[in-house]
């Protein structure tokens, strides 16, 4: 796995970096070209688009922190792809005062939509971002993974408080704005006007195991990315998971 510095943070981004990987294989392929343009929308310091500047594309982040930009400049030029990364700040909703519309065969949009006021408007910029035949990386914070941790550690007024709170939120304190549920994520993709290609529960399990075990016991980080790999796409799971992944594309 590409970009992996520890054991944690694989458990939080290989379900999702697998199946990104796979949508830009098949992106290369349908444009019939080597290298594809990629833009992250809140890419940040840059754990995906490092991992994609790796694999040879060209990758545009935007985002609103002038300090994430620059760790994500420094990442870039430490992995050797500083010629295929490029920073800019700006937001999702701004999107088009920083980058043209239609110009990108891939559109990453992790951890964006819990932050904005207008979450629908936010997916339409994303879309509009995008060539013919190109693909949307969706990735946001699920309600039943936060209902599910705020009951196991006890709290069981917040977790009702999550379950019915329109924004799905667990009280004042709660440091997310927003939560989805799958059903909410692909309206959105879909209302866009993408089709939903799959949807992807991420993090099912690794925020519920004791860290002590998965850093300590021998096999437990590989035994727990294989049984997260085999739930992600089980629609069973999606109602517990800490965030949820839709892969919209966009037909021609």
């Amino acid at each position: 796995m590409s970009d992996q510095l520890r054991p944690r943070a694989s458990l939080r981004t290989a379900v999702v970096w697998e199946v990104l990987k796979d949508a830009l294989d098949r992106q290369v392929k349908a444009a019939g070209r080597d290298a594809l343009d990629v833009l992250d929308t809140g890419g940040g310091t840059g754990n995906f688009a490092v991992p994609a500047a790796r694999l040879g594309h060209r990758v545009t982040v935007v985002d609103p922190s002038p300090n994430a930009l620059f760790a994500l400049e420094r990442r870039a030029a430490e992995a050797g792809v500083a010629d295929r990364v490029r920073g800019v700040q700006g937001d999702i909703l701004g999107l088009f005062d920083v980058v043209e519309r239609g110009g990108f065969d891939a559109v990453l949009c992790h951890g964006v939509l819990e932050y904005v006021d207008e979450p629908a408007e936010g997916v339409r910029n994303a879309v509009a971002a995008l060539r013919p035949s190109g693909a949307l990386s969706l990735l946001a914070a699920g309600l039943g993974g936060a209902v599910l941790a705020r009951a196991l550690a006890g709290h069981f007024t917040e977790a009702r408080h999550a379950l019915t709170d329109p924004a799905g939120r667990w009280g004042e304190g709660d440091p997310v704005p927003r939560r989805f549920t799958a059903e909410q994520l692909s309206e959105l993709v879909s209302g866009a006007g993408l089709e939903v290609g799959a949807v992807h529960g991420v993090r099912i399990f690794a925020d519920l195991v004791p860290g002590v075990l998965v850093d300590t016991e021998p096999g437990a980080v590989d035994a727990l990315l294989k049984l997260e790999a085999a739930v992600a796409e089980l629609p069973a799971f999606h109602s517990v998971a800490t965030q949820l992944h839709v892969l919209g594309e966009k037909r021609p």
